[in-house]
């Protein structure tokens, strides 16, 4: 049943992306037509799962979290979209296509990253995603901090910076909760926010989004020591030629994969106190230490 959610729940945030993001016309067509590249062109949709499943526990009408779910989607697909930058990663390939840059050029991806960003906030703003202004106004502060200097985009300026310093266990663990997992927490407690969910329910399920980050972005850099490109849809072994700093470099894999299965537990025991109905989150859990992708 839980992997019929998932699919399911995938498949409504796509067609609430494809609604929602604007139709490649007009004299901005080729910036739309980038944007809708970069979003509905693939991806698991696991950050506004996230969001729609803490949202199902307080009842949440789905029109209302598949909303904010993929305002989430919209600053994952734009940070995608600048980190495969030649100025960045240098990707060509991202979900097995030809990235944004590659496919559009740089100016026009530099644009579309730029303009998913700022429409998720639009979308977040909208009296559809919530009727009470106070929450939205909430929402939207939320997944800024998450995206903005103190969560994402000041992890990857750390990440940068990395390259050519030598980091310790603590100072990782903290460049991707900022990096990685600050996204990925804040997409379970939008969740909790729309449900006007109590401290104790709202601390818990930050807790769980930031365990399943953690072990998110452990499961990552194994897959890129030892997973295969051509599953993964993007190349393998980058970080490792980049000089880039990560936990498996440090542990070594078979630790590292012991530590993302303790991460995941842990995120799971927090759920706890949902029983039965939080099950789609905790096969979240699971499969994000599994994954081959």
């Amino acid at each position: 049943m839980t992997e019929v959610a998932l699919r399911d729940t995938g498949a409504a945030v796509t067609r609430m992306l494809d609604t929602l993001l604007p139709r490649a016309e007009g004299p901005q067509a080729r910036l739309f037509d980038a944007m809708r590249y970069a979003v509905l062109g693939g991806g698991k949709r696991l950050r506004p799962c996230l969001t729609v499943f803490a949202a199902d526990l307080f009842a949440v009408p789905r029109a209302q979290s598949l909303r904010a779910g993929a305002a989430v989607e919209m600053i994952h697909a734009y940070s995608l979209v600048h980190d495969d930058l030649p100025a960045m990663d240098d990707d060509a390939l991202r979900r097995g296509q030809p990235t944004v840059h590659v496919c559009f050029g740089e100016a026009t991806a530099i644009l579309a990253g730029d303009t998913l960003l700022t429409f998720a906030f639009e979308v977040l703003a909208d009296p559809a995603t919530h009727g009470d202004a106070a929450v939205r106004s909430e929402l939207v502060r939320r997944l800024a901090a998450a995206a903005g200097g103190r969560g994402m985009a000041g992890g990857q300026m750390i990440d940068l910076m990395a390259e050519t310093a030598d980091l310790g266990e603590e100072a990782i663990r903290t460049l991707q909760s900022m990096k990685t997992g600050a996204l990925l927490a804040v997409s379970v407690a939008l969740g909790a926010m729309l449900g006007r969910a109590d401290a104790a329910a709202q601390d818990a399920l930050e807790g769980f989004g930031r365990d399943v980050g953690a072990a998110f972005q452990i499961a990552d850099d194994l897959l890129d020591v030892e997973g295969d490109a051509a599953a993964m849809g993007k190349a393998a072994g980058k970080d490792a030629a980049a000089g880039k700093k990560t936990l498996v470099r440090l542990w070594g894999a078979d630790r590292a994969r012991c530590e993302a299965a303790a991460l995941a537990d842990r995120a799971i025991a927090r759920l706890y106190p949902f029983g039965a109905r939080a099950e789609p989150l905790r096969e979240v859990a699971r499969r994000v230490v599994n994954r081959q992708n």
